[in-house]
């Protein structure tokens, strides 16, 4: 199969069927498949799908609400495909972009092809400006260079795509995933729609998130399999400058000078036990690490039936 589109939605009852006939319309002979990953919809979004006939159609129902990152990665994990398109089941990306896409990732050998929603039919103040904050933010944190990290419209390979590990709220951070597992990404404006049907599921919270989760993002991808080179380098440093702090006041107790009391000497002390306290966690992270790589991985999410699988039959 040449093509997996993976599509996760929570509660986008009405948005369902005009998205697969588009999605049906725009990729007329192309091998594909439509990964529906249902997040615990409250609605008649899980009706919706199942009372679709259609070949191409696959349906994922979580048991409960997991967050859109475990939901791609059940997507990603079910999708047959050479190559995976994600994107949102809310009518505002469009399909047509898709063969374009592929295309340009097939025929340039580009690992990802990332959209950017160069017209973005958005509200400025709780969508546009939040989201050229955090473009912004990721720009100067991760040192790749796009503009639109937030569009969901994505083409990858899947055999890159199945190892990412979209724990947590990485899935905004696909791009700088990709990316620093050495794999070659480019960019291309696609086509945007402003919402029709429900209500969106971002706000203006979503920046400071951003901030978190790129810290965390940048921690597991740099320091995971070297968490000591964070810790230990951070201990050493405040432990050299407790040392220093202390050496000082000792000459200045044995010139006769009283020393007692004073706020820099205490700061010395602190700076002592907080580089031990670093260097204690360094050592002990780098254990739970090794444990972690040797262990047995299990998937962090939960399914209570599938549809459109031979399994299922």
């Amino acid at each position: 199969m040449k093509l997996s589109v993976v599509v996760c939605v929570y509660n986008e009852e009405e948005n369902i069927r005009p998205l697969i006939q588009q999605l049906t319309d725009a990729l007329e002979g192309i091998d594909y498949e439509i990964v529906y990953v249902d997040d615990g919809s409250k609605d008649g979004t899980l009706r919706e799908l199942y009372a679709i006939e259609h070949d191409r159609l696959r349906v994922i129902e979580f048991r409960k609400n997991y967050g859109q990152s475990l939901a791609l990665m059940a997507g990603i994990d079910y999708a047959q495909g050479e190559y995976i398109v994600t994107m949102d089941g809310d009518l505002q990306n469009d399909p047509s972009d898709i063969p374009t896409m592929l295309a340009l990732a097939e025929e340039g050998d580009w690992d990802m092809v990332a959209g950017n929603r160069a017209n973005r039919k958005d509200g400025a103040l709780l969508r546009k400006i939040p989201s050229s904050i955090a473009n912004a933010m990721i720009r100067r944190l991760s040192g790749v260079h796009l503009k639109d990290y937030g569009c969901a419209l994505k083409v990858l390979r899947a055999d890159l795509a199945k190892d990412l590990g979209l724990y947590g709220e990485l899935h905004r951070f696909m791009p700088v995933l990709v990316a620093l597992e050495g794999a070659r990404v480019t960019q291309v404006d696609v086509k945007h729609h402003a919402r029709q049907f429900g209500q969106s599921k971002y706000g203006l919270g979503r920046t400071f998130k951003v901030i978190s989760d790129l810290m965390l993002m940048l921690f597991f991808k740099k320091y995971m399999q070297k968490p000591m080179h964070l810790f230990g380098n951070i201990g050493v440093l405040l432990f050299v400058i407790g040392i220093f702090i202390n050496i000082y006041f000792g000459v200045l107790k044995i010139m006769g000078e009283d020393i007692w009391g004073r706020p820099l000497l205490l700061l010395g002390f602190m700076l002592l036990i907080a580089g031990i306290q670093f260097i204690t966690i360094g050592i002990i992270v780098e254990m739970l690490m090794r444990t972690y790589f040797e262990s047995q991985q299990k998937r962090p999410y939960k399914v209570r039936r599938t549809k459109g699988y031979e399994s299922d039959e």
